[in-house]
């Protein structure tokens, strides 16, 4: 914390050396006759700002959900919007995004784990019950680029391509709006859930710089932080340079039980353990269960320009790198009672090994822009180019075939995914003798989009002629072909695709009656690539019926492109799965039976041996959305909004079951594939609907002098139903299985919470202030192939508390504490017996590693 401390005065030093050299620089050249009136406003501005520092959310005037100069605060917005403050943010405890909004917003979920391969490093969230790849994000009010990753080991949100949300430095965010509404015919394809828009920093001047240290109650999952901003003018004329870093590292921390298998080592005689079993560590192959290691250091700057009365240009950026350590998969010494694992040569791991995912990754965005002012025309033109490049690689682990001289490190593959997006966007109002001018807006926009995977090295996905020589347990066999837990992209399964998107969109709205809010919007869009033609449109309305009380309500359509790694996907891996059959179900294992490692394959839809199945193109995702709220402030000071809503997709994506056997090895060898894969192919298979509600509201009293109150409550009940299963193709119903099978229809209905409830209350007095939040996280259920595997997990409160000492104006110090009584997971999920991972279950919205606690110093400049 010194270190922290130290470096304040010389950071101070230098922002005031920068700010008088702009000053002189300013006072010695030239400007402009209207710079005098930007300074003017942006010091109008400030000083509103300085006002409102302490006024509520939803007070607060979004940009999100509506086109044109004219704002609306969250109270007036025709649509439900969530507004997170920076303080809010930095306060939350989580040193990710992803996590600080689990924990702040009612509509957003988060599992703990959720599966193995990519889906820990980036894990995927819901919105309102649906995957975050059906949610759209925009930086600045620009579209954000996904991951190269997807999801294709996930169980909530399975095969979904996300925006990673932890590569944008949380130094660098101002606030976040959350538009909880269906905006496709606004902002194009995603926007089924809603919107999240992230907003950076654009002080002039100043900076701020936080650190955070912590760790689990049990002395694992250690975790470091800071973020940092500092901003200086820009020209003479009111520009701008904001600049923000952050550096995270995350610790992993296992939850796992013992191995309890009977034999570790094989027996020295019939029954008789090998005296080895007594003293080995049972711990040993149970680091899976739980997170990994990540490191992430990601910076941003968000910069304005006037150049002219009427015109400035302007540009942002993030640029991220990240690397993360991953234990998939835990094997065991090769024993003749664990008959399919059998890759744990003794000569190179005698005790088994833990096999580590390993993934480096590269995120890059920036946007450059001009806008200004034309006659009576506000207009914006921009493009953003973005980038995002992950190297996947493997370490600990063996290709046995090639038997022990082979590598333990392995090269896996390379996944690249790239956008640039270029819109111009143009707005006016009209007087047409309503009760407020009509406001006009319209753009086009251009979008290319592509995804490339590349071939891992040799040695990860060859079949080796290495066969277990005598004296071992399996003489005479060859091991289980290619890497253990996982194994690299061939040159087969490489590839790459590309599409163009073109849109134009309208969007309109006034204030028909005094109290009366009216828009409508449309979007027509072209896919290329055979995905084709789109039209969504919105109706929006909000009627103040008596002052401080209205109601509002939307209805839309919208709709999803599938994403260009749904399309060319194809990847093998090797997945724990319950022996013997039904295989491809983990949650299947009965206690004392051992788990083996199956090769698994998901296949393009457009490969021949996917066709064979049944497999055709993917076709976008509808949807039409509808929603009505009531939003009251009574009272001076108290504030409360609900609002219910139904959403109706069709078409929605998902992958099958796992498809294997006989029959399909046939199919399979006759495409050139292994006869003993696993396989399966996303496939546009089901037609959902989900319902909700959500609802919050605020109260702010002052104590005179016991300082100042705040109190929040917000809450969010969520449920998905299956309307409509398509056909299963003939051959699959022949070999006796179903498109979507048991397992897959629950992870899309009852895998999250159902409601969630989170309470929250800020006290301040003279230095001290203290926040506390009580989250209530809603039953959900995991879900066997059959009833008898289900395990239903009962809701959780979790209380998190935080004390701030504010030393002076410019210094604070905080101690605090996440999942403050430590509480966990129902002790009802079906344990690994090998590993002795499982028994929290995977799911859970609040992790399983129980309660930690953190300390954090901040200091503005």
């Amino acid at each position: 914390m010194r270190h922290l401390t130290g470096r304040a005065p010389r950071a101070r030093r230098l922002a005031s050396t920068l700010a008088a050299t702009a000053s002189a620089i300013a006072v010695g050249g030239w400007a402009p006759a209207w710079a005098a009136e930007r300074e003017t406003a942006a010091a109008s501005g400030a000083a509103v700002d300085a006002a409102d520092a302490g006024a509520s959310e939803l007070d607060a005037v979004v940009v999100t959900g509506t086109r044109g100069s004219v704002r609306r605060t969250v109270l007036d917005s025709p649509a439900p919007i969530d507004v997170l403050s920076g303080a809010q943010l930095a306060e939350s405890g989580k040193i990710g995004l992803k996590e600080t909004l689990n924990n702040l917003l009612p509509s957003f979920n988060l599992p703990g784990i959720n599966g193995g391969g990519t889906s820990w490093t980036v894990r995927a969230v819901t919105l309102r019950g649906l995957n975050g790849d059906q949610a759209l994000f925009l930086v600045n009010g620009k579209r954000r680029h996904t991951t190269a990753l997807i999801n294709n080991l996930a169980r909530v949100g399975r095969g979904g391509v996300p925006v990673d949300l932890d590569l944008i430095p949380s130094g660098g965010i101002d606030h976040i709006e959350v538009l909880r509404d269906g905006a496709s015919a606004q902002y194009g394809s995603d926007a089924i859930a809603g919107v999240i828009n992230i907003i950076l920093k654009s002080k002039t001047e100043g900076g701020a710089i936080t650190g955070q240290v912590g760790q689990n109650y049990l002395s694992d999952g250690e975790t470091y932080s800071l973020a940092a901003d500092y901003a200086r003018p820009l020209g003479s004329a009111g520009g701008f340079i904001d600049f923000g870093l952050n550096w995270k590292d995350s610790h992993k921390a296992s939850r796992s039980r013992p191995s309890a298998a009977a034999f570790i080592y094989p027996a020295i005689a019939p029954g008789v353990p090998d005296p080895r079993d007594a003293t080995v560590d049972r711990y040993f192959w149970g680091h899976s269960y739980g997170p990994g290691q990540e490191e992430v250091l990601a910076g941003s700057y968000n910069a304005e320009l006037p150049v002219a009365e009427d015109v400035t240009l302007y540009s942002f950026s993030t640029l991220s790198y990240r690397r993360s350590r991953k234990n998939t998969g835990s094997f065991l010494p090769n024993n003749p009672i664990r008959p399919n694992t059998n890759t744990a040569l003794p000569e190179v791991y005698p005790l088994g090994f833990n096999a580590l995912r390993r993934i480096y990754e590269t995120d890059g965005q920036v946007a450059v822009g001009a806008k200004g002012k034309r006659g009576a025309w506000d207009w914006d033109f921009s493009t953003t180019a973005a980038y995002d490049h992950a190297r996947l690689d493997g370490e600990g682990t063996i290709n046995a075939t090639l038997g022990p001289a082979s590598p333990t490190y392995f090269r896996l593959s390379q996944q690249n995914f790239a956008q640039v997006t270029t819109n111009l966007d143009l707005s006016r109002t009209y007087d047409v003798g309503l009760a407020s001018p009509l406001t006009a807006a319209f753009g086009a926009e251009h979008r290319y989009e592509h995804f490339e995977i590349e071939a891992g090295e040799l040695a990860s996905y060859v079949i080796g002629p290495y066969v277990i020589p005598a004296g071992q347990p399996f003489a005479g066999k060859p091991p289980t072909p290619g890497l253990s837990s996982y194994s690299g992209t061939t040159p087969d399964d490489a590839g790459k695709i590309h599409r163009h998107n073109f849109a134009a969109y309208a969007d309109l709205g006034a204030d028909v009656l005094p109290n009366w809010y009216v828009g409508a919007a449309a979007r027509y869009e072209h896919y290329t690539q055979g995905v084709g033609d789109t039209l969504s449109g919105k109706l929006s309305t909000r009627w103040e019926f008596a002052p401080h009380y209205a109601i509002r309500a939307t209805v839309s359509n919208g709709f999803r492109a599938p994403s260009l790694a749904q399309t060319i996907f194809a990847s093998s891996t090797f997945t724990q799965v319950q022996c013997p059959p039904p295989a491809g179900v983990v949650a299947n294992c009965i206690p004392g039976q051992p788990f083996v490692s199956t090769p698994t394959k998901v296949l393009p839809v457009f490969s021949p041996a996917a066709i064979a199945l049944g497999a055709r193109p993917l076709d976008p995702e509808t949807s039409v959305n509808y929603s009505v709220g009531f939003t009251a402030e009574p009272v001076s000071h108290l504030r409360f909004t609900i609002d219910a809503y139904e959403i109706k997709i069709d078409k929605r994506i998902v992958d099958t079951g796992t498809i294997k056997g006989p029959v399909v090895g046939q199919i399979l060898a006759a495409n050139g594939l292994q006869r003993d894969l696993s396989v399966s192919y996303y496939t546009n298979a089901v037609d959902t609907r989900t319902r909700g509600v959500d609802a919050v509201a605020e109260y702010s009293l002052e104590l005179g002098d016991w300082g100042g109150l705040r109190l929040n409550a917000a809450y969010a009940w969520t449920k998905t139903t299956i309307t409509s299963i398509q056909p299963t193709p003939t051959v699959l119903a022949n070999l006796g299985y179903a498109l979507i099978d048991r397992q897959k229809q629950a992870d899309l209905t009852i895998a999250q919470p159902r409601d969630k409830v989170i309470l929250s209350a800020s006290w301040t007095r003279g230095k001290w202030s203290v926040n506390g939040r009580e989250a209530r996280y809603g039953h959900y259920t995991e879900a066997g192939a059959t009833a008898v595997n289900d395990r239903r997990f009962s809701a959780k409160w979790v209380t998190d508390l935080d004390v701030t000492y504010r030393l002076d104006d410019a210094t604070s110090f905080t101690l605090g504490a996440l999942n403050l009584f430590d509480q966990h997971p129902d002790k009802v999920g079906i344990v690994n017996p090998d590993t002795g991972s499982g028994q929290f279950g995977n799911f859970s919205p609040f992790g399983i590693t129980g309660g930690s606690y953190y300390g954090r110093v901040s200091r503005t400049f």
